[in-house]
């Protein structure tokens, strides 16, 4: 499990796990760190895909069945032992309901509340004008397709630097083209409640079909910043103190 799973603090004892999926490019070192924010009772797991951090030398994914299935495999044993929640950030959000599209299916099991940040809900026609849009093969024009999708995407001046988030991002993108969402999982909703962030300065995102997807209530944060404002302190410290919240409220 250390392969896919980041814990930065083990709490045996949390009667709650938030699983973390990272954004496109991205690896676990910003979400897993929030397993020293939270009280004990919830642990915090950041899934950490194949190509990056200590799974630098593994091939990238090839799709978002594949993701899907390793994750499920390596979790389902702590995902049936307590409850749990998800958090997501742009492009991981699609990763993170594919998941849990998959654990209700298969194993009727069910988040306790989805927490999706800055990103079109999957039943809408922006969500699949996004899924043509990235298509670039050169490196620059994929940077400057990122950076209209993502809103402020702030690119890197190191060549280097450049160089390996093109080739990270560009395998993530390629996972996210073969997530599908069909209109029969619509008629399927999840029962808990989800809770929608997003930046006052990113682009504007489709967020309403979430509404769709779930028998519980649906709530919306504008948090002052860009497609990242989650890595703000103040925000940090309100997303912390929200999620606590409404997994306590959750109940069992």
């Amino acid at each position: 499990m250390e392969k896919l799973v980041a814990c930065v603090q083990k709490k045996p004892d949390a009667l709650c796990r938030l699983i973390c999926f990272p954004w496109t490019g991205g690896g676990t070192s910003q979400l897993a760190r929030w397993g020293k924010l939270f009280n004990n009772s919830i642990e915090v797991y950041c899934i950490r895909l194949p190509g990056r951090e200590s799974r630098l030398e593994e091939p990238f994914a090839e799709d978002m069945t594949s993701v899907v299935n390793e994750v499920t495999s390596v979790l389902l044993k702590e995902l049936k032992e307590k409850p749990f929640a998800f958090f997501a950030h742009s492009f991981g959000t699609y990763t993170s309901l594919a998941v849990a599209l998959h654990l209700k299916e298969k194993y009727g099991l069910e988040p306790v509340h989805l927490f999706m940040s800055a990103a079109h809900a999957p039943n809408s026609a922006a969500h699949l004008a996004l899924k043509n849009a990235i298509t670039p093969d050169n490196d620059n024009d994929f940077l400057t397709c990122m950076e209209i999708i993502g809103g402020n995407y702030k690119i890197p001046s190191d060549e280097d630097i450049r160089k390996n988030m093109v080739v990270t991002s560009r395998a993530d993108t390629r996972v996210f083209q073969t997530f599908s969402f069909e209109k029969t999982e619509m008629n399927i909703p999840f029962s808990c409640d989800v809770t929608y962030f997003y930046g006052s300065n990113d682009k504007i995102y489709d967020a309403q079909g979430w509404q769709e997807l779930m028998c519980g209530e649906t709530s919306f944060y504008e948090l002052p910043g860009d497609h990242f404002y989650l890595l703000k302190p103040s925000n940090e410290s309100f997303l912390i103190k929200h999620i606590t919240r409404c997994i306590e409220n959750a109940g069992p």
